[in-house]
């Protein structure tokens, strides 16, 4: 029979903000895979392990995912990856593949996912506590309330679309365009709250537009609500 691939998710940072879920499936497996070359130092893989000592004694696999615009170049190295995934499932081997956050939001795995269901094989996603839920923790906000929509946007392409839209945007992947971003915060009117590496080592708390910086780090995450009524 051949193997399943499990999507986990590991949270934002906090090792415990991973669920018992995941803690489980990487003690029952013994093939764990990470995004990038060197797996023992992706920080997934150093999530997961201080949450699950035992993963020192598995077998690491590294699956390069490149940042990259050439979508040939991205295709490739995505069948790559799937391909060394495959080699596992065909021995009957299950593969637990680590990712930052939740498997559903934005997450490298997705573009692993597709490849392998095209492939005949079968994938199941193990939610995790989202970057977006941590960082309003941690800003000690609640995201909505009542009837407030909320907004998933990638600033780094879609941070123009917040001006027409009701509630709470949260702009994640802000850090490469940091100072556009900003100077479209201070148009709208929002009330706005960032977070770096959070729950990480690190994690700088923003109260206000003005408080984040230029460079702030990849792992940045705006919260950016509409002043409240009343």
């Amino acid at each position: 029979m051949r193997g399943i691939v499990y999507g986990v998710g590991v949270g934002p940072g906090d090792p415990e903000l991973m669920t018992l879920k995941a803690a489980r499936l990487i003690r029952e497996n013994n093939v764990i895979a990470v995004p990038g070359e060197n797996a023992a130092e992706s920080v997934a893989c150093r999530i997961a392990g201080a949450a699950v000592p035992e993963l020192k004694d598995k077998e690491l696999v590294g699956v390069l995912m490149p940042m990259s615009r050439d979508r040939k170049a991205l295709e490739a190295a995505h069948r790559r990856g799937a391909a060394m995934l495959e080699a596992y499932l065909e021995r009957g081997e299950n593969v637990v593949f680590l990712t930052l956050g939740d498997p559903t939001v934005y997450s490298t795995f997705s573009y692993l996912q597709h490849i392998l269901e095209e492939d005949g094989y079968q994938v199941e996603l193990i939610s995790g506590v989202p970057s977006f839920c941590a960082a309003a923790a941690r800003l000690n906000h609640p995201l909505a309330e009542w009837d407030e929509p909320i907004h998933i946007l990638p600033a780094a392409h879609r941070a123009e679309e917040m001006a027409g839209l009701p509630g709470t945007c949260v702009l994640m992947k802000s850090a490469s365009r940091m100072a556009e971003v900003k100077a479209l915060l201070r148009r709208s009117g929002r009330n706005v709250g960032a977070v770096e590496n959070c729950t990480m080592e690190g994690e700088k708390i923003y109260r206000g537009v003005e408080e984040i910086p230029d460079n702030a780090g990849y792992f940045t995450l705006i919260v950016a609500q509409e002043p409240k009524k009343g």
